[in-house]
């Protein structure tokens, strides 16, 4: 029987060695960034959530984005949130974002005309995020919610441009409280109740 070589055993440690690596990081991108996508329904309800008193009553159509930075679901939804910005402002649309209480990071650059609100009554109490809360021209809370239903979020499942549409047109809208599966994370933090 031939005895291996030194470079042939060599050769074996790395081969072992180099998958070992692909696979731990492989494993460290999967928990980090892949989510399986959880079919379980999310309640969404804005009974409490109200506009800033300074934001409060007649004015613009108002969009208030809520995000987490650390949340792996606002890729899918940033994109489309830009696409938005650039669509409705030239209506009138007024777009603010609510960060995560406790929570850093910043907004991509495609989101930097989103107006930063420190606190919204009642944002205390969102189940999840991404979410979105529009008021009407008359400061009525006209949709709480997500952005879409399913896995991905983009404007062909989007209850948004609906929305904003029949707002701009002056149709009333009451949708203050919805029900979706998709990609979201938790706003609470786990010390609350």
């Amino acid at each position: 029987m031939r005895s291996s070589s030194p470079k042939t055993l060599l050769s074996c440690l790395l081969v072992v060695a180099c998958i070992a690596a692909t696979f731990a990081a492989y494993r460290w991108y999967e928990t980090r960034y892949i989510r399986p996508f959880n079919p379980q329904a999310t309640v969404f309800s804005g009974e409490n959530l109200q506009l800033p008193v300074n934001l409060a009553g007649s004015g613009p159509i108002r969009l208030v984005h809520f995000w987490d930075p650390a949340c792996p679901c606002n890729a899918g939804n940033q994109q489309h949130l830009a696409e938005l910005i650039e669509r409705f402002v030239a209506q009138g649309v007024e777009f603010y974002a609510v960060q995560k209480p406790g929570s850093s990071g910043h907004l991509p650059p495609t989101l930097q005309d989103l107006q930063p609100l420190k606190d919204v009554p009642g944002a205390d109490q969102l189940p999840a995020v991404p979410a979105v809360g529009i008021w009407d021209k008359d400061g009525h809370l006209a949709y709480f919610g997500p952005y879409s239903e399913g896995a991905v979020c983009n404007s062909a499942n989007s209850f948004i441009e609906p929305v904003l549409e029949a707002l701009i047109a002056n149709r009333p809208v009451a949708a203050a409280g919805t029900l979706a599966s998709g990609c979201f994370c938790s706003w609470r933090t786990t010390t609350e109740p």
